[in-house]
């Protein structure tokens, strides 16, 4: 009876933690554009952290507690390696994915030196306040690059990626109304807090309280379980987008929540609380990096991910998967 009990802990969290997201995004995006901001900016500034809520809630509540390092960095490897193996592979299932010049030129090599930046920062097994706040550094580098770039590249500034979460009709009347039904995404916005806060409490509890009675080491959990949950809006984006034949936001959606997990998400989270790791193992950490090379090489090679490609990256991460739970 109480492993069903964690069990739906941990399926009320992830309901919570998708649904939060998603509502936090529309409510957030909607009052910027009636601020006046450019569809550009608000998908690249209030999309982006919105989407990576999920991670940064997780991390902070595991984090918070002694010994729980591993939950909160398990959480964002195990979220890149989903999210490139498993988002981007399903996506290209659906349809094969184009792939953008820019994305393969500037967002991989970012990604590429994000993660080895990362992993160099935990090689003695802690990420500091310090780290933490050079990591937060490099993302508000990151974003004022990028709407730098775009703002002076001509035929850039476009929705930011917001059809994913307003429709257009939503982004026309928010763009002309003003702050006409502000309540209304005042609370989107509150519920979507309050059900990412609970949602995470909820996912951490019930996933410590399974990893307990199943004698399985926590970082298990975080890498596969808690990775795979947080991912989930970015895999519904992705094949919703895929499934439209937009490559792009599949691509640049799935590479750019990998960029702000290591950055932002765990910048933040160390700047509240140094966090110490201990079962996690380097093949944790050169699969993520592994992960980052492949899908590079294949977006070099054609310019875009195909089917059998796509098919070959969930092969990968559903083995990797299964050794982690043989190891």
């Amino acid at each position: 009876m109480e492993i069903l009990l964690n069990l739906g802990w941990v399926a009320l969290g992830l309901v919570l933690l998708y649904f939060g997201a998603e509502w936090l995004v529309k409510g957030s995006a909607s009052i910027a554009l009636k601020l006046g901001v450019s569809p550009l900016v608000v998908g690249l500034t209030v999309v982006a952290f919105g989407t990576s809520a999920p991670e940064l809630l997780v991390c902070l509540q595991a984090n918070f507690k002694p010994g729980d390092g591993d939950i909160a960095i398990g959480n964002l490897v195990g979220s890149n390696i989903c999210n490139i193996l498993m988002v981007l592979g399903a996506s290209a299932m659906v349809f094969p994915l184009a792939i953008h010049e820019q994305i393969i030129k500037r967002e991989m090599n970012i990604l590429l030196g994000a993660s080895l930046i990362f992993v160099a920062m935990l090689y003695g097994g802690l990420l500091g306040r310090i780290e933490g706040i050079l990591l937060f550094v490099g993302i508000l580098a990151y974003v004022i690059y990028s709407i730098y770039d775009a703002r002076r590249t001509p035929g850039t500034e476009d929705d930011g990626d917001l059809d994913e979460f307003l429709s257009p009709e939503e982004i026309e009347a928010a763009q002309k109304g003003g702050m006409k039904d502000i309540g209304k995404d005042l609370v989107l916005i509150v519920v979507g807090i309050a059900f990412l806060m609970f949602g995470a409490d909820r996912l951490v509890v019930g996933g410590e309280q399974l990893a307990i009675m199943l004698a399985v080491p926590k970082a298990i959990i975080a890498l596969s379980l808690f990775a795979f949950g947080t991912s989930l809006p970015e895999l519904a984006t992705g094949v919703m987008a895929a499934w439209r034949k937009e490559g792009d936001i599949v691509v640049g959606n799935a590479v750019g929540s990998c960029i702000f997990n290591l950055l932002a998400v765990g910048g933040v989270t160390a700047m509240v609380s140094p966090i110490k790791i201990v079962h996690l193992q380097l093949a944790d950490f050169a699969v993520m990096l592994l992960t980052v090379v492949l899908s590079m090489v294949l977006m070099w090679t054609k310019r875009s991910i195909s089917r059998v490609e796509g098919a070959v990256m969930l092969a990968i991460y559903l083995g990797y998967s299964v050794y982690m739970f043989a190891r």
